[in-house]
């Protein structure tokens, strides 16, 4: 149950290209994260270039306009599967989309199962009706 936030550039992207993004990564999230089908939680939040200032901590990373923010709230993940997802949604967007893997960027934040509610004013994990 991972809530995936997408932000990137505006008017860098067509329609199809974001709807592309946001399934490619998802696409990757079940296969590296193991998240099951119909667990899909994805908002794209578009900025204008000069509202997102992500710079490389040092690392000499090159970065472009067309760079992607994933920001992943979820349950708790080995860092085996973190790299693999890292790893492979740079190679994925290289591949598909021709993108820089240096204008992909993840960052991850954990929560719990008890911290979601799905509606319906509910914790559908603390009422059993999620498990």
């Amino acid at each position: 149950m991972p809530l995936m936030r997408i932000d990137m550039v505006k008017g860098r992207r067509t329609p199809d290209e974001i709807k592309r993004v946001m399934q490619l990564s998802y696409d990757l999230t079940r296969k590296d994260l193991g998240v099951p089908e119909d667990d899909r939680f994805q908002v794209v939040t578009q900025h204008e270039a000069y509202e997102m200032k992500l710079m490389d901590a040092g690392l000499g990373i090159k970065r472009s306009d067309d760079i992607l923010l994933f920001d992943i709230l979820s349950t708790p993940r080995t860092m085996g599967q973190k790299k693999q997802y890292c790893q492979d949604m740079a190679q994925t967007f290289h591949e598909e989309l021709g993108m820089d893997p240096a204008d992909v960027m993840i960052v991850f934040a954990t929560n719990h199962a008890e911290d979601f509610s799905f509606g319906n004013g509910k914790q559908q994990f603390l009422n059993g009706e999620l498990s």
